[in-house]
């Protein structure tokens, strides 16, 4: 080959190499921008006395559960520090991730809330049942919907909404958390509280007698949701969800909250 083939070959890989390292570093910017306007991921989580799948646990400042740990995962990966904003419901969640005022959000992806925000894929599938009091006498989900009958759920969730849409007879009031749905139980002002299967065991622990209904009335997943709007960030972030579900990322976070028995959404 003539040197000044050679040469020519050189120069021109080293425009390419120039011209791809260019596109990346603007790629990246746009990720940013889109994705950590303000310079730090702002992480939005709902949480409930014990952590699940959706729900962080919070104690004082201190928050623990899979999804703080999955978005500090993303934004480390991001290279930007977390700001979190913790809320009683993942409905308050979706209003601030449809207003910007959070960058993502931790929730059921149901199609009420595909209409205000875009999602990842999802990292678990929840299925929607009721808890029911010992007073109720209520054991099995053909029972649940009669008249007089008088159940909570939480105010905004996918939950509480399916459950609507299914009871004919039996009423459901919302409550603003978990916490104020349990109280309505204990003082035997409602005798269900429908809510998703996985957080039920641990509730169920400060209800004696009380039974989690088999079988699930809604079925749905549970992923990380963005502003609509923004290609760049969302690209991105089902991308890094499809990442953390094959390299253990969601499995140690689901470990390290005691949900060793709950499987990965494949």
């Amino acid at each position: 080959m003539k040197i000044s083939t050679l040469l020519g070959l050189i120069a021109a890989t080293s425009v390419s190499t120039q011209i791809f390292s260019t596109h990346t570093k603007a790629a990246e910017e746009q990720v940013l921008k889109e994705l950590a306007p303000t310079g730090k991921l702002r992480v939005g989580l709902a949480y409930a006395p014990s952590p699940t799948p959706i729900f962080v646990a919070r104690e004082g400042a201190d928050v623990s559960g899979p999804a703080f740990d999955i978005g500090n995962a993303l934004a480390k990966k991001l290279g930007v520090p977390v700001e979190l904003h913790v809320t009683a419901t993942t409905g308050e969640l979706t209003e601030a991730g449809s207003a910007g005022t959070i960058d993502i959000g931790f929730m059921p992806a149901d199609e009420a809330r595909r209409q205000k925000l875009d999602f990842s894929p999802p990292y678990f599938v929840i299925e929607s049942t009721f808890i029911t009091t010992a007073a109720s006498g209520i054991k099995t989900m053909s029972e649940i919907d009669r008249p007089g009958i008088k159940l909570v759920g939480i105010d905004g969730s996918t939950t509480m909404r399916a459950a609507a849409r299914t009871l004919k007879q039996a009423t459901i009031t919302p409550a603003k958390s978990v916490d104020d749905a349990m109280a309505m139980m204990k003082a035997g002002d409602v005798q269900g509280f429908a809510l998703t299967h996985d957080s039920l065991p641990k509730l169920q622990k400060q209800l004696p007698g009380s039974v989690i209904l088999d079988g699930a009335f809604q079925t749905v997943g549970v992923a990380i949701g963005i502003q609509k709007n923004k290609p760049a960030a969302l690209a991105y972030v089902k991308e890094f969800v499809d990442e953390a579900k094959k390299d253990g990322t969601v499995r140690k976070a689901f470990d390290s909250a005691g949900l060793q028995s709950l499987a990965i959404a494949p």
